[in-house]
């Protein structure tokens, strides 16, 4: 095993094998941790979005479902609306009008949803986004204080 010498300088406080080490030799170390530290945050990015896949997955078979089964309900209740209106109206009618007032809330809800989907944000790895500008704001505090 080799033996690391630890010894400092009296001059400046630093490790007097950091001082031995060539910039080239510093340049390639620095580059080599760079890349290190890009591979960490792109495999913590794929963790999470797989995480956030996953999420999403499973939420939207949950909706599926649940709009399947609002999709029955509304057959049934739109048979019992136009039944119902066929007692006081002709049954042509009573299911003309249902269909009418179920156009008119098709076209608010199409609305309400381009303008909320419009607003809507891509979904981005948050959590490895703000690890990334930390790394950032962390390597040039370093460097001022390395040129100071």
């Amino acid at each position: 095993m080799a033996q690391t010498n630890t010894s400092f300088t009296r001059r400046t406080g630093v490790p007097s094998e950091a001082q031995e080490r060539s910039v080239s030799e510093l340049m390639q170390q620095l580059t080599e941790q760079t890349t290190r530290l890009a591979q960490k945050e792109i495999e913590s990015a794929k963790a999470e979005m797989a995480v956030k896949g996953k999420r999403l997955g499973i939420g939207a078979g949950a909706f599926s479902a649940a709009g399947l089964i609002a999709l029955l309900a509304l057959g049934a209740a739109t048979a019992a609306a136009i039944l119902g209106l066929a007692t006081a109206l002709e049954g042509w009618l009573a299911a003309l009008i249902v269909t009418v007032v179920y156009l008119m809330l098709a076209g608010v809800l199409a609305l309400v949803g381009r303008s909320k989907v419009q607003t809507a944000t891509p979904p981005v790895p948050e959590q490895t986004a703000e690890s990334i500008k930390e790394d950032v704001k962390s390597t040039k505090e370093k460097a001022k204080e390395g040129r100071a």
